[in-house]
């Protein structure tokens, strides 16, 4: 009887485990079974947004056949920012599968979309309306008052249920200006980046030389971390004036990377990350934190938030940051001298007249000494309690990985011999 229980409940624990560790989809890879929305999906790479549906854990994609997205392509005259628009439109923040269309509440809803996350829409036009018209149709229209259902449902693609549904429906939604998107040919970068706010970085970029760099790289790929005003006003921000016209060069270097990576993607990138300051060596580089919604850059000096996009348009991006990103190279320092017990007080910055060689050259040094910041020390030191609280979590995160797997089928088994 015990064994005939084992059998039972074994089998269905080990399942609810691998539903629980599978999470997530891929809507590039479940589109490449389908060779009639080959454009589609192409173009999803090409802007990135798969990397915004994929980070949502609902989300129904109205697809388009090749014909009816060539006809996209057209009307947005080959623009990838406004395709990226689009694309962003036809993906709805909710689950739509073909009952749920048919049998919508008062026959009509309006719902939101990933173009409505990115603030770019106004006012209510990121959402799309889905209405059952004459005759069992569904239609889709932009929710600009007087918009026409030109779109309708054709079929269901592939349904995971609550989660992912793929729909196609016959034609595009758009509206007037949709995709009038800002593009990077034709952007003025110091412009832009002084109406978000960053003039200060702008007038660096210009009087070095480097926005002359930047704009070489465009078209390969470009994505730019802009420095708000405030940033280089901050408490602790160094004093750029002492550093080298080729520092400062690195410097802002060191604040784009050379290829198209928009904020949604950054949370992918695992890792060291290259930067246009890197050499073949690999130094000036950083690495992505990202927890929720937000995103942070990590230089090794500091961290600072991604706060908003400038600029969206493929193969260029721009997007503004809370604070100066200060790579280890230029104001770091050097490692410990040796390894051995922290100091439990701070190391007091050295004389300028000590005959000890600093971390850096002189033309390095910052205002903002001691190098190794008092924040971080209780990252490197955490008392009992905390290192406790940290264990609890690492054995939870466990639960979920590979090995945390194992470890349960593992139980799995000895749970099974115990009833037997």
């Amino acid at each position: 009887m015990a064994s005939t229980k084992a059998a039972i409940l074994i089998p269905i624990l080990l399942s609810s485990l691998l539903i629980h560790t599978t999470q997530g989809h891929n809507i590039t890879a479940i589109l490449d079974g389908y060779p009639d929305y080959a454009l589609y999906n192409s173009y999803l790479t090409k802007t990135k947004v798969c990397d915004e549906i994929n980070a949502h854990e609902t989300v129904t994609c109205l697809v388009l056949s090749d014909s009816a997205m060539s006809s996209l392509v057209t009307a947005a005259k080959q623009s990838l920012a406004g395709i990226k628009n689009a694309l962003r439109l036809l993906s709805l923040l909710d689950y739509f599968d073909p009952q749920k269309l048919h049998d919508l509440p008062s026959g009509t809803t309006l719902t939101t979309t990933l173009y409505q996350t990115t603030g770019n829409a106004p006012g209510n036009l990121g959402f799309v309306n889905i209405t059952n018209l004459r005759g069992g149709k569904v239609g889709f229209a932009a929710a600009a008052p007087g918009s026409k259902f030109d779109a309708s449902y054709v079929k269901a693609v592939k349904q995971f249920p609550f989660n992912l549904s793929v729909i196609e429906i016959s034609d595009a939604v758009i509206y007037p200006g949709l995709l009038d998107a800002t593009s990077a040919s034709t952007a003025n970068i110091t412009a832009l980046l002084e109406k978000a706010g960053c003039k200060t970085f702008a007038s660096l970029l210009a009087s070095s030389g480097v926005l002359k760099i930047y704009q070489s790289q465009m078209d390969k790929g470009l994505t730019l971390f802009a420095p708000n005003d405030d940033a280089f006003q901050a408490p602790g921000a160094p004093d750029l004036s002492t550093l080298s016209s080729a520092d400062l060069v690195t410097l802002l270097q060191y604040h784009a990377l050379p290829e198209y990576t928009p904020k949604s993607s950054l949370p992918a990138k695992s890792g060291p990350i290259q930067t246009l300051a890197s050499s073949a060596a690999g130094k000036y580089d950083m690495s992505v934190v990202s927890q929720g919604n937000d995103v942070s850059l990590d230089t090794g000096v500091d961290k600072s938030r991604v706060a908003s996009t400038v600029l969206d348009d493929t193969p260029v991006c721009i997007l503004t940051v809370d604070s100066l990103l200060l790579p280890v190279e230029l104001f770091g320092g050097a490692p410990a001298p040796a390894p051995g017990p922290a100091s439990e007080t701070p190391v007091p910055a050295p004389a300028p007249d000590a005959l000890a060689p600093a971390p850096v050259s002189k033309k390095h040094r910052l205002h903002h000494s001691p190098p190794a910041p008092p924040m971080e020390a209780p990252a490197e030191a955490p008392s009992k309690a905390a290192a406790d609280k940290a264990e609890v979590k690492k054995g939870a995160a466990a639960a979920v990985s590979p090995m945390g797997l194992l470890a349960a089928i593992m139980s799995c088994f000895a749970f099974g011999n115990l009833i037997m």
